[in-house]
């Protein structure tokens, strides 16, 4: 029976842990094995992407493999993922056509694929990624979907733990203003993950932004099963006292999905405050700075924080190969 990798919900600690050992006895040059001998991984990029694009091709040759890009629209025919639906429009091929010629080929099929931000209670559900992991017979490895990013994910716990050792740590994930709306998938999954892992999560941000409940509610048990907790506050200055890790990434608010205007009246207003600068840096512990990347200087986080020792937005970069070296690895080896 075939494995996917769609996000770390089902995950329980033990699996995290044993996926983020692999992935540093990768980064540290103790596992040499080729798992992906004589076997190609499907990559298909809806999106622009440097840092999962460039880490899946290295990782997959590194594994031995060989990397089949895709980019619907692009490089291969563009696509329609809707069940029923009449094809008379833009869309030339349909995803159950489209996976199944490529399992015939490949050992398993990345997808990258954003939200639209058009319609909340349709793409809270990962309408693509789902349909991909439907027909396919092949794993279903999540670049970054809708709602879920887990190889960032996992690359950042790496970094926490990496950069500030084991065990439970003040971890603050704050939202910061952006001039336009982005998805919800980063945050989604390091919060996430960082209740798996027993951290003390704080989630901060405006009135407006709120994450997805149940996602929310999930996390919550999580972190609680593993003696950690899981707070949300609108209080930026409060939320970064004694932090030891800060984590800042823009979102939209659901209930702007498909109201572009009124959204960019209301994010407006949070420009001067929901910002990463060293004032706020200095009410931490110390804290390390992290980012996704890409990130837009002096709009999420000042050029002094990004500049600082305390930013680890470049290894962070790094753990991603090593991350997902090891669930590749652990998805198709012998």
């Amino acid at each position: 029976m075939k494995t996917d990798f769609l996000n770390t919900i089902g995950m329980s600690r033990d699996e995290i842990e044993r996926l983020l050992e692999s992935a540093l006895r990768f980064k540290r040059g103790n596992d040499h094995s080729k798992p992906l001998t004589g076997k190609s991984v499907a990559l298909v990029f809806f999106n622009p992407s440097l840092r999962t694009r460039a880490s899946m091709q290295v990782g997959i040759y590194e594994l031995g493999g060989n990397a089949v890009m895709l980019e619907p629209g692009g490089t291969s025919w563009t696509l329609e993922h809707r069940e029923g639906a009449v094809m008379d429009s833009d869309k030339t091929e349909h995803v159950a056509e489209f996976v199944r010629v490529l399992e015939r080929y490949c050992a398993a099929i990345g997808v990258r694929t954003f939200a639209a931000l058009k319609n909340w209670e349709e793409e809270r559900t990962d309408p693509v990624l789902k349909e991909f992991a439907r027909y396919a017979s092949v794993p279903i490895i999540n670049l970054e979907s809708a709602m879920h990013h887990p190889c960032q994910s996992l690359a950042d716990m790496l970094t926490i733990r990496e950069k500030l050792g084991a065990g439970r740590k003040r971890v603050v994930l704050t939202w910061a203003w952006h001039p336009k709306p982005l998805p919800m998938a980063v945050p989604n999954s390091f919060a996430l993950a960082a209740a798996q892992m027993g951290h003390d999560v704080v989630i901060a941000h405006p009135a407006d932004y709120e994450l997805d409940q149940e996602l929310l509610n999930t996390s919550r048990q999580l972190a609680d099963k593993q003696g950690g907790s899981l707070e949300i506050t609108h209080d930026i200055e409060a939320a970064f006292s004694g932090a030891e890790v800060i984590y800042a990434k823009s979102w939209g608010g659901k209930e702007f999905y498909g109201n572009t205007e009124q959204e960019t009246i209301t994010r407006a207003k949070y420009r001067r405050k929901w910002i990463v600068d060293e004032e706020k840096m200095a009410r931490t512990n110390d804290a390390i700075f992290m980012h996704c990347l890409p990130v837009r200087r002096n709009v999420i986080v000042t050029d002094e924080v990004m500049d600082s020792p305390n930013s680890v937005v470049i290894d962070e970069a790094e753990n991603r190969l090593h991350v997902q070296k090891a669930i590749m690895a652990e998805l198709l080896g012998a």
